[in-house]
């Protein structure tokens, strides 16, 4: 159940914003499932946004941020990986429902890991190292809790990156669904995007959702 502040059935999401993982991009599968998703709802299509994302976690949420502008007063948020951490450091600060995917728990402490390794984004063929300015922003961008009430988490069981179980803990009392053998690209959100919708009180038109 939704928070009294999250009035789902009464304000249905006015927008949906996609956040994607670490390192992805604007043509990630997830992503364009998503696009898709919104241009099948029922009634007018739903704005949509899913922006490419710097690397650096702050300047990443500036971007998310910015991006809310363009969505409504009421818009569902869906992010995968790290995405989903951001997405969750939205809705905790905005009161706003969010769906994450296989998301990313303590980033600041994977990202420690990481220091001083060099990156190559596909998506936008840039090349980048991982600084103590990821980890520092991502300690500081964390959350102090997480609003069981706001989440649908979305969880592969057999995530070959982040341990599900973690994230299993993090967000307990949430509504949650587990992919029995799931990776963690999530390669079956295509079977999940009427839930994910819901969540934001809309529905999608009958038909599965492809694309190219």
């Amino acid at each position: 159940m939704l928070s009294p502040a999250i009035d789902r059935e009464t304000a249905p999401a006015s927008g949906v914003l996609y956040l994607h993982g670490f390192n992805s991009g604007i043509s990630s599968p997830k992503s364009r499932l998503m696009r898709a998703a919104c241009d099948a709802v029922e009634g007018e299509p739903l704005p949509c946004a899913a922006p490419q994302l710097p690397h650096r976690p702050d300047q990443a949420l500036a971007v998310a941020e910015a991006a809310l502008e363009r969505l409504g007063a009421r818009p569902l948020l869906v992010g995968s990986s790290m995405g989903g951490f951001l997405v969750s450091c939205l809705a905790e600060r905005l009161c706003l429902p969010a769906v994450v995917i296989n998301p990313a728990v303590r980033p600041a402490q994977l990202v420690r890991g990481w220091i001083g390794e060099a990156f190559v984004n596909d998506d936008t063929g840039e090349h980048f190292v991982i600084d103590h300015h990821h980890h520092e922003a991502l300690e500081a961008l964390t959350p102090p809790r997480l609003t069981p009430a706001h989440y649908l988490l979305l969880l592969g069981t057999a995530d070959e990156t982040l341990d599900c179980r973690e994230a299993f803990t993090a967000y307990a009392g949430c509504s949650t669904i587990l992919h029995p053998g799931g990776d963690h690209g999530f390669s079956a959100l295509a079977d999940y995007l009427p839930a994910i919708l819901a969540h934001g009180g809309r529905r999608l038109r009958p038909g599965r959702i492809t694309t190219i």
